[in-house]
């Protein structure tokens, strides 16, 4: 009587690996592109949200009457020419942006949001709104 044995041979082993290693040999490197993408979304989709509060502060100043302040989800967002401002008091208070995913660095003449982990260059800029004018976003990726 002859058993019959199944089973895979050495070679379809060999061939097998040999293919799953040049298909990681081209993904590896996509995947590790992802991680400067993500950042630069971050970045760009925070740059959205400051753009939006900035209105949406703007149009509750012109409802309301009030230019000095406006109150944003129960925090009070200082002013200026209608606009947040870019103190800890202003822009960051009406965009309420998580503390674990960015830091702040107010300024007089403009505010800094840096993306926690990434490159120091990986930052979005608000500049408050001139007489007249509207508030200015402005990101730098590069490098994220």
């Amino acid at each position: 009587m002859k058993s019959q044995v199944s089973g895979f041979t050495l070679i379809e082993l060999v061939v097998v690996i040999t293919i799953l290693g040049i298909l990681a040999a081209f993904a590896v490197p996509k995947f590790i592109a992802l991680d400067s993408q993500a950042r630069i979304a971050t970045i760009n989709g925070l740059a959205g949200s400051v753009k939006s509060a900035a209105s949406l502060a703007r149009g509750m100043s012109m409802a309301t009457g009030n230019t000095a302040t406006v109150t944003m989800e129960g925090s009070a967002v200082n002013l200026v020419n209608s606009y947040p401002d870019s103190t800890a008091a202003g822009i960051p208070m009406a965009v309420n942006a998580s503390a674990s995913d960015f830091t702040y660095t107010p300024g007089a003449a403009s505010g800094t949001w840096a993306k926690v982990g990434a490159p120091g260059t990986c930052t979005m800029t608000y500049t408050p709104a001139p007489v007249g004018g509207v508030p200015t976003v402005a990101t730098n990726t590069t490098g994220c």
